[in-house]
């Protein structure tokens, strides 16, 4: 090894030229091989903590979570947000997997708008299953990543679209049970759909419902607020910001929130007729906290009978 006060590329820390260099940016497919890592290092006993944890280390605050395949019954796509990234997670293990990790084979990489994307149409999601039998399951299909540009190199979005799948069973097993028909037709029936056990596709469809009520569980926790005051300032301010006009509103705009029946839980709320439009369709949301309290909310709309050009919307709110 060279001297390096001999070495003529070498620059003291100490002198006049030395600059200290950025940061070293990894590659985002070395992202992927330390969440392969990661989830290595699972153990049985990993909690809700522990998920959170990963998450946080793999994912942005915005992050979101998309897998689209088809079924018999059809094409399916599922988009969950952040704060259901770390379940997702935890459901296939949960489903009978032991090992999980992600093979990613040519992958390209491009920058863009302060992202970096990574496509990996030859990407293959591994499963190794225990229950009911020793099963590898190789789920095929193309991956798309956009990771933050920062030190953290974090993924915004996940997109993975399933091809097809693979489920492969050891031979021994077979020559093992090779004289026993009721085994080896329950050897020949999948334990998965397109690579999915169905533990993660229940929780899949359940994140239908518990998406679109994140704002109302984020208020809860923040403001410590009731399920009934959740949903009347929820919807009081998604209705004001989807009807008030840009410019303020006109005279003959007017827009009130009164309870009329405190022990039914009804509320009213006067709007426009155009502004009411959109909401006339019967809505339906159900939100459970974590005080294990339901509410149901039924939106209708009805024509007042004073010929004006209002309508009155009903809240019911039952407990």
């Amino acid at each position: 090894m060279s001297n390096p006060a001999h070495d003529p590329f070498y620059s003291s820390p100490f002198g006049p030229f030395y600059r200290r260099h950025s940061p070293y940016m990894v590659q985002p497919e070395y992202r992927i091989y330390e969440m392969n890592k990661r989830l290595q290092a699972r153990t049985e006993e990993s909690d809700s903590l522990w998920w959170d944890a990963f998450a946080t280390e793999f994912f942005e605050e915005d992050a979101t979570l998309t897998l689209s395949f088809c079924l018999e019954d059809g094409p399916k796509r599922y988009t969950i947000g952040r704060t259901l990234i770390p379940r997702y997670f935890s459901t296939v293990f949960e489903g009978g997997v032991t090992e999980l990790h992600y093979i990613l084979k040519h992958s390209k990489e491009s920058f863009h708008n302060s992202c970096i994307t990574l496509d990996c149409d030859q990407c293959t999601m591994v499963t190794q299953h225990g229950k009911p039998m020793f099963t590898k399951v190789c789920t095929e299909g193309r991956l798309i990543l956009e990771f933050a540009f920062d030190d953290l190199m974090r993924i915004k979005t996940w997109h993975f679209n399933i091809r097809q799948y693979r489920e492969l069973i050891p031979r021994s097993i077979l020559a093992m049970h090779a004289q026993d028909p009721q085994v080896l037709e329950q050897l020949s029936k999948n334990i998965t759909r397109m690579g999915l056990t169905n533990f993660t596709l229940n929780y899949l469809r359940l994140c239908v419902i518990l998406e679109p009520m994140q704002e109302l569980m984020s208020r809860h926790k923040t403001y410590n607020l009731s399920p009934r005051d959740c949903l009347k300032t929820c919807l009081f301010q998604k209705w004001q910001r989807m009807v008030a006009p840009p410019a303020g509103h006109p005279q003959n705009f007017k827009t009130e929130i009164f309870p009329t029946n405190h022990k039914k839980g009804i509320f009213s709320l006067t709007l426009s007729t155009a502004a009411v439009n959109p909401l006339r369709n019967a809505v339906k949301y159900i939100f459970v906290c974590r005080s294990c309290v339901a509410a149901q909310l039924h939106v209708k709309s009805e024509l007042m009978l004073t010929g004006t050009n209002a309508e009155h919307i009903y809240l019911r709110v039952a407990g």
